[in-house]
């Protein structure tokens, strides 16, 4: 598994629950550039629509020698699970604030994969918190380390 991008942004603005590993329907020049790592998973999240989830605003840059094939860098796209995992993501989705968000996109056995998460955002007082919280168990682990 060769991990092409990750969503740190996520991991810090989010609280995670469940992460799941789909498939990504791709044109050739974004697998290109997807290998080349020119990919951006920042303000990316999956949504619902006539039964399907696709995947809004994730940045693939177009491919330097795409050319005509070049598409919409930022074009949703479709992502593949079965309806039984769908049905499943539907009840928790339709539940106020939570969302799905794309932690990593990487390649499995030749084939690229995004691994999708239900979650739900942070509060400020939230990130303030375990930003205290850190911070404490950073100077305890000096301490510890200066006793020695």
């Amino acid at each position: 598994m060769t991990v092409v991008a990750t969503n740190r942004k996520a991991y810090r603005d989010y609280t995670l629950f469940e992460a799941v590993e789909v498939g990504i329907a791709l044109k050739g020049t974004e697998v290109k550039s997807l290998r080349n790592h020119r990919v951006n998973l920042t303000d990316s999240f999956a949504r619902m629509d006539k039964g399907e989830l696709y995947l809004y605003n994730m940045h693939i840059s177009p491919y330097e020698q795409g050319n005509i094939n070049n598409v919409d860098p930022r074009r949703t796209r479709k992502l593949l699970l079965h309806k039984s995992e769908i049905r499943r993501f539907i009840g928790t989705i339709s539940q106020k604030g939570f969302t799905l968000v794309p932690l990593k996109v990487y390649f499995k056995k030749g084939l690229a994969k995004v691994e999708i998460a239900i979650a739900k955002g942070k509060k400020l007082y939230d990130k303030r918190d375990k930003i205290k919280k850190e911070e404490h168990e950073r100077e305890v682990n000096r301490a510890m380390r200066g006793k020695r």
